[in-house]
């Protein structure tokens, strides 16, 4: 019985130590092992991934992968974009000053608040029509056209550009609400605007009518925003005008 008792846990040391160099060696090697990938993990880590441009093909056709120093480009546009851009910037310009008239002549929150919608988001949409024109290289400013004998005619004012964008109010319609409180104001900034929102309408339609005009995707986007939100609001002061709710 003794002997069998040595036997045994003499086996139970073997296998202790057995398992321990095993162990060991086990950390060795992936201590081993570490230092070798470590240097190509922090490679990986500090040298920037290659920038894959692809590019994709035509209906049928495959995609091509292009040089990294590609670049992109802005879509050709048409001179009616640009015209489109410049005259309304300056349809806006008048929109949002009808509305700035509001705060003294008129206590119709309703009003207030639609003229508030309708100058906010309007100043916001000349910013971006003058950030689209300049990153084109163009002027945020339509050219006048030069017309013989029309600086001489009597009550003929060339600096403003009425004449060019439909639906824009006249300088004795400007004076005439500039003038107006309380419920004529009221009457006359509905009619007005009803008019000046018509005037886009007709900008946009004319825009897609011209042939290769409004295709950059931006401009497109834009064009028929204001086509959707001018027809709601023009239904909206209509109501109001009528008296509906």
């Amino acid at each position: 019985m003794p002997m069998k008792s040595f036997h045994f846990k003499r086996q139970r040391r073997l296998q202790s130590v057995r398992r321990g160099e095993a162990w060991r060696g086990g950390l060795i090697a992936a201590i081993a092992l570490s230092v070798f990938i470590s240097p190509q993990v922090a490679a990986q880590q500090t040298s920037p991934a290659t920038p894959v441009v692809v590019q994709p093909g035509a209906p049928g056709k495959p995609t091509q992968t292009l040089p990294s120093s590609t670049r992109g480009s802005l879509p050709p546009r048409s001179p009616k974009d640009v015209e489109f851009m410049q005259g309304m910037i300056m349809h806006h310009a008048q929109a949002v000053e009808m509305t700035a008239l509001m705060e003294s002549r008129t206590e119709n929150k309703e009003l207030r608040l639609l003229g508030a919608r309708i100058g906010h988001s309007q100043s916001e949409e000349i910013k971006f029509m003058k950030r689209w024109l300049e990153a084109r290289g163009e002027s945020t400013e339509m050219a006048m056209p030069k017309i013989s004998g029309m600086d001489d005619m009597p009550g003929m004012d060339m600096s403003s550009h009425h004449l060019l964008m439909p639906g824009m109010l006249t300088a004795t319609q400007m004076d005439a609400l500039r003038r107006a409180n309380g419920a004529e104001f009221d009457r006359l900034f509905l009619t007005g605007m009803i008019q000046h929102h018509g005037g886009a309408l007709i900008m946009v339609k004319d825009l897609f009518d011209t042939a290769g005009a409004g295709q950059d995707a931006e401009l497109f986007n834009f064009a028929t925003d204001v086509d959707s939100g001018q027809r709601a609001e023009i239904r909206i002061m209509e109501n109001m005008l009528s008296g509906k709710p």
